[in-house]
């Protein structure tokens, strides 16, 4: 029986768990969250206990998911719970469409209608969110989030643990480094160091973060 448990039951939660459901490829789906003793379910799914609880858990379930938007926690319950024996899901949403040379790391999500291209190569717990495209010969490091409508041109890489805001988009051959916070509707035409908030169109640094 396969089984999926997630962690996370926010609005992020919710579409991990729809996507899974509908792909039909789960006998069953619950949650860990810390907000358990007044969280007893999220939408049709039971919450069996906070993220301490997990390892008990694990044990009835084939598969886990970390469903947390902050890019850092997300790794490092992606990495602690695959280091102890545990299957990381990757999962696809029907109407993406991914490139038959392009590759993922575990715990990555593909979300409604995104489309990842040609050789673009994504690392562990990515989130490639509703409607984003990676064209060709992208790089993702781990831990990246691109927001719903981000746009990718080709050869662009993304350092680990940076977001992407809704609706960015980013030139092709521009490197952006790692921890890095693009703003909502941002326009990056030139490559954008470690460590920085950048926004606007063209995107401009405001501060180390």
């Amino acid at each position: 029986m396969a089984a999926l448990l997630i962690f996370g039951g926010g609005g992020h939660g919710k579409v991990v768990a729809t996507i899974a459901a509908e792909a039909g490829s789960w006998d069953r789906i619950a949650f860990v969250d810390d907000r358990h003793a007044a969280l007893e379910r999220v939408a049709d799914w039971e919450v069996l206990s906070g993220f301490d609880g997990a390892a008990d858990y694990l044990k009835e379930f084939t598969h886990f998911f970390v469903a947390v938007g902050d890019n850092a926690l997300r790794l490092k319950l992606l990495n602690r719970y695959r280091e102890q024996g545990h299957r990381a899901a990757t999962l696809v949403h029907g109407s993406a469409w991914v490139s038959a040379s392009a590759t993922f790391g575990a715990g990555t999500l593909i979300g409604p209608q995104a489309a990842v291209h040609t050789d673009a190569r994504l690392g562990l717990g990515c989130i490639v969110n509703t409607a984003a495209t990676v064209d060709h010969d992208c790089v993702l490091e781990d831990g990246v989030h691109l927001s719903p409508g981000v746009h990718l041109a080709g050869e662009v890489k993304v350092g680990r643990e940076t977001s992407i805001g809704i609706g960015s988009a980013v030139c092709n051959r521009i490197d952006i480094g790692h921890h890095v916070i693009i703003g909502a509707g941002s326009a990056v035409i030139e490559s954008v160091p470690d460590g920085v908030t950048a926004t606007g169109v063209p995107a401009r640094i405001l501060k180390q973060t």
